[in-house]
């Protein structure tokens, strides 16, 4: 039970290929006002932004993630039929946000590594990289600070990403079973919060820069967030299946961390749930596990529920007019992020 939660590496499908140059767009517009920005700081806090966006250090080439919120704000722009470039000051702002919180997340996780090289409380120290990811934070507030309703749904954006990871760190601490355990919704509200709020902010911050109506920006705000959830559950499958080849993660390391995710916590409540529970968190117990799990129907209800998401987003596309030829390169981008083949 051991094989891989998504389909074929990027490249192997058109529309893989698709989504994967909608990214590299994105990062190619964004880049030079995202290091704009970055110039404008503190030299020291300049250097650990740069090197947290992926750039700097004494390795050869740049190390950064997907851009997958920056090209969402510049598709944002696009459906409401203004050039993507409106879209920008967007893009840098939740690229900023992001970063700010993966700097922040590594901190609290205590992990070492991130995109293949140390991260950047590791590559600094502790001190410097709260001091950077708050910096991050600041200047991506102020980027819109021109436009205050651009920079209140960030805000609030901000305020639902916080309360996510908060509850994310306090399931940690619950039972796997009982009534104290987490519940399947409870996760997805986490899930929307953590990773969806901001997904939803990107797509609606480009819209509204791009002139779109309050109806549209609304609507574009829930697709991201149904999106966010989607993607929070194929990581999970990723976490426990996934081809260490393509995730750069070890096969079943969520089980062996004992994580809560949407596979077990699904699986928990099967005929198999207290022989899991007692497996969870053991080392030398994932592969066992892993196919618990499986036969509880933990990986199946797991698809579907990511697969009901992403058809709740696609059908608020469908909702509000805009651009169809920028709705085609969401709905490829939104179908590759949910197999994570990019």
């Amino acid at each position: 039970m051991t094989a891989p939660a998504t389909a074929d590496a990027l490249g192997s499908r058109p529309e893989d290929l698709a989504a994967g140059g909608i990214l590299d767009r994105a990062r190619d517009l964004v880049a030079p006002a995202l290091m704009d920005a970055v110039a404008t700081l503190h030299p020291w806090i300049a250097e650990m932004a740069a090197y947290a966006l992926g750039r700097g250090g004494t390795d050869a080439g740049p190390r950064g993630g997907k851009g997958v919120r920056q090209a969402l704000a510049l598709l944002g722009a696009e459906l409401a039929d203004a050039p993507a470039d409106s879209g920008i000051p967007a893009a840098v702002a939740v690229e900023l946000v992001h970063t700010f919180s993966l700097v922040h997340d590594d901190i609290m996780d205590g992990d070492a590594l991130r995109r293949g090289r140390p991260a950047l409380w590791k590559a600094y120290g502790t001190g410097p990289a709260v001091l950077a990811g708050d910096a991050l934070l600041a200047l991506a507030v102020g980027t819109l600070s021109t436009v205050p309703e651009a920079a209140r749904r960030l805000s609030a954006a901000l305020d639902d990403l916080v309360r996510g990871q908060a509850d994310d760190l306090l399931f940690a601490r619950r039972p796997w079973t009982g009534p104290e355990a987490v519940t399947a919704g409870e996760y997805e509200t986490m899930a929307e919060r953590k990773t969806g709020a901001l997904l939803g902010c990107a797509l609606a911050l480009g819209a509204q820069l791009g002139g779109a109506g309050e109806g549209t920006v609304a609507a574009l705000d829930r697709a991201g967030r149904h999106l966010g959830v989607a993607f929070q559950i194929v990581d999970d499958l990723l976490g426990i299946w996934g081809d260490p080849e393509v995730t750069g993660k070890p096969v079943h390391g969520d089980l062996r961390e004992g994580k809560k995710t949407f596979p077990v916590l699904t699986a928990l409540d099967g005929p198999y749930g207290p022989e899991l529970a007692e497996l969870l968190g053991a080392h030398d117990a994932a592969e066992r596990a892993a196919d618990l799990v499986a036969q509880a129907g933990g990986r199946a209800a797991a698809l579907r529920e990511a697969r009901r998401h992403l058809a709740a987003a696609d059908a608020l596309l469908d909702s509000v007019p805009c651009s169809p030829h920028a709705a085609g390169d969401l709905r490829s981008l939104l179908s590759a992020l949910t197999r994570r083949t990019v």
